[in-house]
């Protein structure tokens, strides 16, 4: 009787240390930190297909005490907060840009260039495809690329874009950016692996099967040493 009790308790044992593990797990994924893969090159040269980030889900957490956000590193988002956030358009999916336009502020595009209440900001991070047209050229067509607004971003809501401003598909396309929609900050490149969008458009086991396969015959050669657990800014 003795050693069953024994076995028993063993059991027991495990069974909480991996209840308490998942909690623990679930707590960390859904208030603290996430995981998250970049897919495509609108933040590019900033941030590359493959570069594997961890994102800071609790500087944007609810504080509902005064108390809580004196002490606490929480705070709302700020204009240049590199941002993960549900894409309105489809919630399921997660997009990441980097915050432009705040609450309130009056934004226009002119030639490429990012004006806030009537003036312009610096951006080193912006990335063009092709140079922006100077004041003597006659822009013939209504491109977003090159001029939008002024718009005013409403109360609750952010306006957001991608480095790379020539192949984003941002707030210029499908809108203002819901608050409760930012799931985190961009933080940290915690690895970075050379990969082309296509390898990121299959779906389904059999293209994770492959993927995984491919990692590991050429993890040492296509990993980006130098990116990784490089700040991001």
């Amino acid at each position: 009787m003795a050693k069953a009790t024994f076995k028993k308790s063993v059991l027991r044992e495990y069974f909480e240390s991996i209840v308490i593990a998942v909690i623990l797990a679930l707590f960390v994924r859904t208030w603290v930190v996430q995981a998250f893969k970049i897919p495509t090159g609108s933040m590019e040269n900033n941030l590359l297909i493959g570069d594997h980030l961890l994102v800071n889900k609790f500087v944007f957490g609810p504080t509902p005490l005064a108390i809580g956000r004196t002490v606490l590193p929480v705070r709302e988002p700020r204009r240049g907060d590199v941002v993960v956030f549900k894409y309105p358009d489809e919630p399921e999916r997660d997009f990441i840009k980097r915050v432009i336009g705040l609450p309130g502020e009056t934004l226009e595009l002119r030639n490429k260039k990012v004006f806030v209440n009537g003036q312009p900001i610096d951006e080193p991070y912006v990335h063009f495809l092709t140079p922006p047209s100077s004041d003597y050229q006659e822009v013939t067509s209504f491109d977003v690329r090159e001029r939008y607004g002024p718009v005013t971003v409403p109360p609750g809501q952010y306006f957001v874009m991608g480095d790379n401003r020539d192949n984003s598909q941002d707030s210029r396309y499908w809108g203002f950016l819901p608050r409760g929609y930012i799931k985190g900050k961009a933080a940290l490149i915690y690895w970075s692996y050379e990969s082309g969008r296509e390898d990121y458009l299959d779906e389904g086991w059999g293209a994770t099967i492959k993927r995984l396969g491919s990692v590991v015959a050429h993890f040492f050669t296509k990993t980006r040493w130098e990116r990784l657990f490089n700040q991001i800014r």
